[in-house]
């Protein structure tokens, strides 16, 4: 049941059924956590050597066959903080090798929900305005709701402004979205709704396909070009669209 969770965090697939296995059942020898987790006994001795070394699980030590017995699993959670201290300590060391030879232009594509975390990232990363044609709210899908709270602190903290020119269905279906987001935006009219998006931040454009209104479809395509004058070209047609919309109504 939780053995998917435990290797996201970085167990092994056999550590993760051991570790599994020992907390359903408690203290267990090496024959009955091998009987437990469907693995070969010969695998279970250096799975668990593994997890003891981790802190994970320890020995007890007995007249006849050992005993293994779990940790407490709060203990995951320290591994993981472990894991973030380790990288945030290299992290301005990473990002100083990621911005020594910028990109004049590229082109790429994000895939996904994690392609849209992606995306987002791209935005604090670039740490300038940002301006969104036909916006739908995708970022208030439920399954970023985590995620966009770190991002809506971490945009407010770097100045990142946004104006959006939402669809016009934003209006009616999800009128909790333009209240969140905050002013400035706007309402295209009606019938100038589409199935797309385009956004635009410092010289990146951001096209997609498989947006919905406050919901990323699991396939969703996030198309990056990185050009300043194409990006210069899109904010000139932002700011007469802005220009030719009436002022949204509302708070």
């Amino acid at each position: 049941m939780y053995t998917e969770i435990f290797t996201s965090i970085g167990l092994s697939q056999n550590e993760a059924k051991i570790y599994e296995a020992l907390l359903e059942e408690g203290e267990s020898t090496v024959s009955e956590i091998a009987l437990k987790g469907n693995i070969h006994r010969r695998n279970v001795y250096d799975a668990i050597n593994r997890l003891i070394r981790k802190g994970l699980v320890f020995q007890i030590f007995g007249k006849g066959e050992n005993l293994y017995k779990p940790v407490d699993p709060l203990k995951l959670m320290e591994l993981v903080d472990e894991k973030r201290m380790r990288l945030d300590g290299v992290m301005p060391r990473l990002e100083k090798l990621y911005k020594k030879t910028p990109q004049h232009e590229a082109a790429y594509i994000y895939k996904g929900i994690e392609g849209f975390k992606n995306y987002l990232r791209d935005i604090l990363s670039v740490q300038e305005d940002a301006y969104f044609i036909g916006a739908k709210g995708c970022w208030f899908d439920p399954r970023m709701k985590d995620f966009l709270q770190q991002f809506l602190v971490d945009a407010k903290n770097r100045g990142i402004t946004y104006r959006h020119l939402f669809d016009y269905e934003v209006k009616n279906k999800i009128p909790h979205v333009p209240e969140a987001v905050g002013k400035p935006y706007k309402f295209l009219p009606k019938k100038y709704s589409t199935p797309s998006m385009v956004d635009i931040f410092g010289d990146h454009v951001v096209s997609f396909t498989g947006a919905g209104l406050a919901q990323i479809s699991d396939d969703i395509s996030i198309f990056v070009i990185i050009s300043k004058p194409m990006a210069e070209s899109y904010k000139t047609w932002f700011k007469f669209m802005w220009d030719f919309c009436p002022e949204a109504k509302g708070r």
